[in-house]
């Protein structure tokens, strides 16, 4: 017999080092976004004991969400897109994988060698 998902827990990481180390991203605000947007039986704020969000304990700038049933991965990946689009820093930030169980932010790569544009004033 195969064993049911119920018992079975997860943990996932979030990984913020890049932004919240140059001060654009706040670490302790997300953890409350997400404690209050993380759904369960389909109501908000309703996390009870099923699942856990708090900070790293060896880095601050990692938050570690722990869940006692099914949850997505791919449930994090909206919210941290959301909380970024809400923040208005979604623009310089996206949110990669990095691992079978665990996300990153990093900011998009912008060419350096842009060149200026120039007016073609006749």
């Amino acid at each position: 017999m195969a064993p049911s998902k119920k018992g079975e827990t997860k943990v996932f990481t979030i990984d913020c080092t890049r932004p919240a180390t140059d001060e654009i991203f706040d670490v302790a605000h997300f953890i409350e976004f997400l404690k209050e947007r993380i759904k369960v039986d389909g109501k908000t704020g309703n996390l009870g004991t099923t699942i856990d969000v708090s900070p790293s304990a060896t880095d601050v700038a990692k938050v570690i969400v722990t869940s006692h049933g099914p949850f997505s991965k791919r449930y994090l990946k909206y919210l941290t897109k959301k909380y970024l689009k809400k923040k208005q820093i979604r623009d310089w930030l996206h949110v990669i994988s990095n691992g079978p169980a665990s996300y990153e932010l990093k900011y998009f790569q912008l060419d350096a060698e842009e060149e200026p544009e120039e007016d073609d004033a006749e």
